[in-house]
């Protein structure tokens, strides 16, 4: 079994809501991993391009970036927790990975220390 780790980092907002209670709104430097996984490598020796996984990645983050989340679909529905932004991530990202690659885990880090890991198996 082969796993492929890329990280990225977005500048956003966002308050939830804990037990009925709202906190005020504040900014994070969230940082994401995301693995992916497979058993095959291809002609090339690789799981797949660290690049496309970046892209897709990036493309997932773009409109999270420099916002107030709650304001932002998904999380003008739900609240943005690190764990349901980690849920986002993945289930954004899997539809796109090649053939034979699938999505290990998601990890967002909205403080040092601070993790939530997303893993859907």
């Amino acid at each position: 079994m082969f796993e492929l780790t890329v990280q990225r980092e977005f500048c956003a907002a966002h308050t939830i809501t804990i037990r009925g209670e709202r906190e005020p709104v504040h900014g994070h430097n969230w940082r994401v991993t995301v693995a992916v996984l497979g058993e095959k490598l291809d002609e090339d020796g690789l799981l797949c391009d660290f690049h496309l996984v970046e892209q897709h990645v990036d493309n997932i983050l773009t409109p999270l970036t420099n916002i107030d989340l709650n304001a932002t679909p998904p999380f003008d529905a739900i609240n943005p927790t690190a764990e349901n932004i980690a849920q986002h991530i993945g289930d954004s990202l899997s539809p796109h990975l090649p053939d034979g690659v699938s999505l290990a885990y998601v990890i967002v880090t909205e403080a040092p220390g601070c993790a939530a890991k997303y893993m859907p198996h």
